[in-house]
């Protein structure tokens, strides 16, 4: 491993040393571990933005003054360790709360007015910077480092504590859904549900690819006028702040809500959006009171949500969102009436099946799918697919994993893991979305029926040898 990134073994080392400081604990060390590294990769980040400034001949205005910058406080040699306890609590965390005059300055304040430094021990904190101090980036040119860098710590931090799978997305994921949706420069990007940010970064950074050439005028567009996201928990709201910050979206258009409690029954036009990509909660249930938001009422949080992206969406506007392989696509009731609406009044292009184990590294094992509509009219028809492979904790998906579902999407081809399916055959099977191949499903029919017997056979064994042992055991 390059020696400017971290390893997952000086994450979960970083991890202990704070989960053993009697201020932190189980339940605060991924905030904690969060305002150091962005502490860390902030002053690279104001480095980089001089140096613009510079090259534009523009007089450069320091976010963070110097006695605060990382090189400044970390770097120094605490001869009376208390010393430095007192100044990160009472001096640097109410400065930096207190910072204002210019937008960029007011969202770091917004997020230092969030989180409380509750690292008790000097040498916690020691401990902790050498690690980070791991990072090296001299020339921070290019953010890929650091979004490993983060990465790496929301994935261990997830697996470690199964809440990550609430708002974090395997970026394959994610980099494949922004493909199919193509984000362009003056369209404006939600996310409703927007968790550590990642499709917004995943989006920014696809957009700056696609439009190499932009000028002053687009920047401020990209950095101030594109990008936004609604997020209800504390702190993935605060991880989302700091991840887009991180990646160069300095003034991010975050806010703090339960985004299923908006009515959206009269949704004006100005809230409409070009694009939304989004990982919404699936499995929660919601009382009467918020069921009463909505056209079709239902307790399932991804029912809910599905319904509140349909009524975001500006006409043209695109949609990619995952969804669990649940009632919302196969269930009668209030879940068919929801798909109706989806397919009367959307156009559902795609629906790409995942494997069981796609989120398993997260904690989540629900399986799911993502689907793609824009608001374009009725749906004819859906290109159906499966993206291929056995993904385990140990075993994770990677972007060359996509590729073949990608292609085929772009060709709308049939093939062994691909289909379509026109919307009088959907209707025939109570508006059923789930992605059954018709494949497989013809090859199971077509099964030798002495193939069939085995198979029982087999079975049977392996359930008399299991009963065996157990009884031997008893």
């Amino acid at each position: 491993m390059d020696k400017s990134q971290l390893s997952k073994a000086d994450i979960k080392r970083a991890c202990d040393i704070l989960r053993m400081d009697d201020g932190v604990g189980a339940s605060n060390y991924i905030e904690q571990l969060s305002w150091l590294l962005f502490l860390k990769v902030f002053e690279n980040i104001e480095d980089e933005l001089r140096e613009i400034a510079g090259t534009e001949r523009r007089k450069y205005e320091e976010i963070i003054e110097q006695e605060y910058k990382w090189s400044s406080w970390a770097k120094r040699d605490w001869k009376d360790k208390d010393e430095l306890v007192y100044f990160v609590n009472q001096k640097m965390f109410p400065y930096l709360r207190g910072l204002k005059g210019t937008p960029e300055k007011e969202k770091v304040a917004e997020i230092f007015r969030e989180i409380t430094n509750r690292i008790h021990s000097a040498h916690t904190i020691l401990d902790t910077i050498d690690i980070l101090d791991q990072i090296k980036m001299e020339h921070f040119q290019d953010t890929h480092l650091l979004s490993q860098v983060y990465e790496e710590i929301l994935q261990e931090l997830g697996s470690e504590g199964g809440w990550s799978g609430e708002f974090y997305t395997p970026r394959p994921i994610i980099r494949l859904m922004i493909k199919i949706i193509k984000p362009k420069l003056g369209e404006v990007v939600l996310d409703p549900f927007v968790g550590s940010g990642g499709f917004l970064v995943e989006s920014f950074d696809y957009i700056q690819k696609t439009n190499p050439k932009m000028g002053v005028k687009e920047w401020e567009m990209l950095q101030r006028k594109t990008f936004y996201g609604q997020e209800k928990k504390p702190l993935p709201y605060l991880i989302g702040m700091m991840n887009l910050i991180l990646h160069r979206i300095l003034v991010p258009n975050l806010i703090r809500t339960n985004t299923l409690m908006e009515d959206v029954h009269n949704m004006p036009d100005s809230r409409k959006v070009d694009v939304i990509l989004t990982n919404p909660p699936f499995g929660g249930k919601e009382n009467k009171s918020v069921q009463g938001n909505y056209p079709i009422p239902t307790s399932a949080t991804e029912g809910l949500a599905l319904q509140y992206v349909m009524r975001r969406l500006k006409n043209g506007g695109r949609c990619g969102i995952v969804l669990p392989e649940g009632q919302i696509l196969f269930g009668g009731g209030s879940f068919q009436a929801i798909r109706e609406e989806l397919l009367q009044k959307f156009n559902v292009t795609a629906i790409i099946s995942l494997p069981q184990g796609t989120f398993a590294q997260m904690g989540a094992g629900v399986k799911t799918n993502l689907i793609f509509f824009e608001k374009a009219g009725p749906t004819k028809e859906i290109w159906f697919s499966e993206v291929e492979g056995k993904f385990t904790k140990k075993k994770i998906i990677q972007d060359n994993n996509m590729d073949k579902v990608f292609a085929s999407f772009q060709k709308r081809e049939v093939s062994d893991s691909s289909w379509i399916l026109s919307i009088d055959d959907i209707a025939k099977k109570g508006y059923d979305l789930s992605a059954k191949n018709p494949k497989k499903i013809a090859d199971e029919v077509l099964l030798d029926p002495a193939e069939i017997v085995k198979k029982i056979r087999d079975n049977q064994k392996e359930i008399d040898n299991l009963v065996n042992k157990i009884n031997k055991s008893i």
